[in-house]
Protein backbone atom coordinates (compact mmCIF):
# COMPACT_ATOMS: atom_id res chain seq x y z
CA UNK A 1 0.00 0.00 0.00
CA UNK A 2 1.35 3.42 -0.95
CA UNK A 3 1.63 6.14 1.66
CA UNK A 4 0.61 9.46 0.09
CA UNK A 5 0.93 11.38 3.38
CA UNK A 6 4.70 11.20 3.90
CA UNK A 7 7.03 13.59 2.07
CA UNK A 8 8.08 11.16 -0.69
CA UNK A 9 4.51 9.97 -1.26
CA UNK A 10 3.23 13.54 -1.43
CA UNK A 11 5.88 14.38 -4.06
CA UNK A 12 4.81 11.38 -6.15
CA UNK A 13 1.16 12.37 -5.82
CA UNK A 14 1.94 15.98 -6.81
CA UNK A 15 3.62 14.76 -10.01
CA UNK A 16 0.72 12.41 -10.80
CA UNK A 17 -1.75 15.29 -10.46
CA UNK A 18 0.34 17.64 -12.61
CA UNK A 19 0.86 15.01 -15.31
CA UNK A 20 -2.82 14.01 -15.35
CA UNK A 21 -4.01 17.56 -15.99
CA UNK A 22 -1.13 18.45 -18.34
CA UNK A 23 -2.15 15.53 -20.61
CA UNK A 24 -5.58 17.13 -20.79
CA UNK A 25 -4.24 20.59 -21.58
CA UNK A 26 -4.45 22.22 -18.15
CA UNK A 27 -1.85 23.87 -15.94
CA UNK A 28 -2.18 23.05 -12.24
CA UNK A 29 0.00 24.39 -9.42
CA UNK A 30 0.43 21.96 -6.52
CA UNK A 31 2.43 22.87 -3.40
CA UNK A 32 3.63 20.65 -0.56
CA UNK A 33 2.83 21.82 2.99
CA UNK A 34 4.56 20.20 5.96
CA UNK A 35 1.80 19.66 8.54
CA UNK A 36 4.18 18.30 11.16
CA UNK A 37 3.29 15.64 13.70
CA UNK A 38 -0.39 14.64 13.79
CA UNK A 39 -1.40 12.81 16.99
CA UNK A 40 -4.32 10.99 15.32
CA UNK A 41 -1.97 9.53 12.68
CA UNK A 42 0.89 9.16 15.17
CA UNK A 43 3.27 10.43 12.50
CA UNK A 44 4.22 13.52 10.49
CA UNK A 45 2.13 14.44 7.49
CA UNK A 46 2.68 16.38 4.25
CA UNK A 47 -0.38 18.03 2.69
CA UNK A 48 -0.97 19.09 -0.91
CA UNK A 49 -2.44 22.48 -1.80
CA UNK A 50 -3.42 23.34 -5.35
CA UNK A 51 -4.93 26.21 -7.30
CA UNK A 52 -7.83 24.02 -8.44
CA UNK A 53 -11.41 24.94 -7.56
CA UNK A 54 -13.70 22.06 -6.55
CA UNK A 55 -11.15 19.63 -8.00
CA UNK A 56 -11.07 21.29 -11.43
CA UNK A 57 -8.17 23.29 -12.91
CA UNK A 58 -8.54 27.01 -13.45
CA UNK A 59 -6.54 27.63 -16.62
CA UNK A 60 -5.63 25.88 -19.87
CA UNK A 61 -2.11 25.66 -21.23
CA UNK A 62 -1.62 28.00 -24.21
CA UNK A 63 0.48 25.99 -26.68
CA UNK A 64 0.78 28.50 -29.51
CA UNK A 65 0.01 32.16 -30.04
CA UNK A 66 -2.76 31.21 -32.50
CA UNK A 67 -4.64 29.40 -29.71
CA UNK A 68 -4.67 32.53 -27.53
CA UNK A 69 -7.49 34.94 -28.29
CA UNK A 70 -6.40 38.45 -27.39
CA UNK A 71 -9.72 40.04 -28.31
CA UNK A 72 -13.28 38.88 -28.69
CA UNK A 73 -14.16 37.97 -32.26
CA UNK A 74 -17.70 36.82 -33.00
CA UNK A 75 -17.98 33.58 -34.93
CA UNK A 76 -17.91 34.34 -38.69
CA UNK A 77 -20.36 31.52 -39.36
CA UNK A 78 -23.17 33.22 -37.44
CA UNK A 79 -25.55 35.00 -39.78
CA UNK A 80 -27.54 37.87 -38.31
CA UNK A 81 -31.29 37.65 -38.66
CA UNK A 82 -32.70 40.21 -41.06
Amino acid sequence: MKDWCNNEGAKRLREKIREYWAERGYEVDVDLVDAGFVPAMRSARTDLRSNMVNGMPRRRIAKTQEEVRTTYRPNDAVVEAA
